[in-house]
């Protein structure tokens, strides 16, 4: 007697959930079919995108810089920014290939290019529109970045580009310890001598074994912090 009460007070909650599931998917059916339909046709169209079109512009971008890199290498500086014939050169590769590794790789070529030319404008231009996770790619940008400013009087800029160069990787300590002493002296030369020590002061404690670090301290005092503070 229990257990036929029991499957009474049960089948009719069954029922109800089977008629609700069914409710639901009379009312909605129509609008997640076509919202599972919108995601396939998206996913569907995102993959093609990335195959057919993405794919093969940055392959097309991958053999043009080759060929830029090439002349660079050469130290045929012209022909590495403007290309020659049908080989395109990085100007080129940053206009046909925009939104590519290659391209973006091609703004730090142009803007190291410039900066040797004495063309700091263009320099600048080109290094802010480089960006990279490598650090030591990043921080030698940063540094020409500083060189570039510097050399257009625009002290306060190049002197923040130093820092940032000096502090990106640590673990280089020729490169850290050499823009760390970009910025010291920077500082100097702009009067902010406290900022000048503090530079020299982060090469003297990690990297004393480096060539700056070894001269660090005829440095200091040079900016009013001797030996033994």
């Amino acid at each position: 007697m229990t257990d036929t009460k029991k499957a009474s007070l049960t089948e009719p909650d069954e029922t109800q959930v089977v008629q609700k599931a069914k409710d639901f998917w009379t009312r909605f059916s129509k609008p997640i079919i076509y919202a599972g339909s919108a995601v396939i046709l998206l996913a569907g169209g995102w993959l093609a995108y990335t195959n057919f079109i993405v794919a093969p512009k940055a392959k097309k971008a991958n053999d043009a810089i080759s060929w830029a890199q090439a002349y660079y290498a050469k130290d045929s500086l012209d022909l590495a920014l403007n290309g020659e014939g049908s080989n395109a050169g990085f100007l080129k590769i940053i206009k046909n290939y925009s939104g590519t590794d290659a391209a973006n790789l091609a703004h730090y070529y142009a803007g190291s290019i410039y900066l040797r030319k004495e063309d700091f404008a263009n320099a600048i231009k080109h290094l802010k529109d480089f960006s990279t996770g490598a650090t030591q790619v990043q921080s030698a940008a940063w540094k020409m970045l500083g060189d570039a400013y510097m050399s257009t009087g625009k002290q306060a800029e190049g002197v923040q580009y130093y820092v940032k160069a000096g502090k990106l990787n640590e673990k280089d300590e020729f490169t850290s310890s050499e823009n760390l002493f970009l910025a010291a002296m920077a500082y100097e030369s702009m009067g902010k001598l406290k900022e000048a020590s503090e530079m020299l002061q982060i090469i003297k404690q990690k990297y004393p074994r480096t060539d700056k670090g070894f001269n660090v301290d005829k440095y200091l005092a040079r900016v009013g912090v001797w030996k033994n503070e």
